[in-house]
């Protein structure tokens, strides 16, 4: 497998459809718009380069094929905000039911914290404000609201095998 950054043109329509590949199948997932998620990778219109950065990746099979995608970001306002030391994020994650292709992606994020000084990550978070892409479904796995994180249960095995814990419970209900 091989990690690859996301640069160039085909890199990103790599980044935008391995989520319409992997979940083509699913009747609960919500595509989100590409121009959506691509605005937060946008230094133009995503306000928190001003005080941050990011990066992201996609993950190669043997093939060429992407099997999967993770950015990581540092947002200076909240490195120490609330937490015991300082604090990257990682979102943006998709991967296939692969242990060893997702925790290559993870330690992708993890070491590319670690070379900017932060000791803790959590995750999955968006870069920019925490209404979009925020959190990771536990339980439920009913069709999210748009700009809501979909995964599918696999992936909570998957960021506990990993060592994520809990932080906290968000509930979201519909009507």
């Amino acid at each position: 497998m091989q990690i690859k950054e996301v640069i160039t043109a085909q890199d990103k329509k790599e980044f935008l459809q391995l989520p319409v590949r992997l979940y083509r199948n699913s009747a609960i997932w919500i595509r989100p718009l590409d121009a959506d998620v691509e605005g937060v990778f946008d230094t133009e219109k995503n306000k928190t380069f001003h005080h941050g950065e990011c990066i992201r990746w996609i993950l190669l099979s043997e093939t060429g094929e992407t099997i999967g995608r993770v950015a990581a970001f540092i947002n200076q306002k909240t490195v120490s905000k609330g937490n015991d030391q300082p604090t990257g994020g990682m979102g943006f994650f998709e991967c296939i039911e692969n242990k060893q292709a997702a925790f290559i992606l993870l330690d992708q994020c993890k070491d590319w914290l670690k070379q900017r000084g932060m000791e803790a990550m959590d995750g999955p978070i968006n870069f920019g404000e925490r209404d979009r892409w925020w959190g990771l479904s536990t339980m439920g796995f009913t069709p999210p609201l748009y700009c809501m994180n979909y995964n599918p249960p696999y992936y909570v095995t998957i960021f506990e095998n990993y060592g994520f814990m809990l932080f906290y419970n968000q509930v979201c209900f519909a009507l």
